[in-house]
């Protein structure tokens, strides 16, 4: 499966198919929001909701490919992500592309 921000594949003439999505909300240990506390009064980054933000990228990424393969789908192309809060230590990211396959 072929995945990229742009809107065209160099060198392929596709045919869109359908908006696919994926996403995931994601809750932070408490042990991550005690450590993200004390660095924000010292700085530098916050490994811990790093690695969750990562991790859910990757999540709703799976997601997305899922819903592509089941269209039978060879790319997702204009892929965006996108990020908010929805409750207190938790966040939800949402991945979104255009399902296409090559004629």
């Amino acid at each position: 499966m072929i995945l990229v921000n742009t809107d065209h594949i160099s060198g392929k003439e596709i045919e869109t198919l359908s908006i696919v999505k994926g996403s995931t909300i994601r809750a932070r240990h408490l042990g991550s929001d005690i450590m993200a506390g004390l660095k924000t009064i010292v700085g530098g980054e916050l490994k811990g909701y790093a690695e969750m933000i990562d991790e859910a990228r990757a999540i709703a990424t799976q997601r997305m490919v899922q819903e592509a393969e089941a269209l039978k789908a060879d790319a997702v192309v204009n892929i965006r992500y996108a990020t908010s809060n929805v409750a207190q230590g938790a966040a939800e990211v949402l991945v979104y592309g255009t399902a296409v396959r090559f004629k």
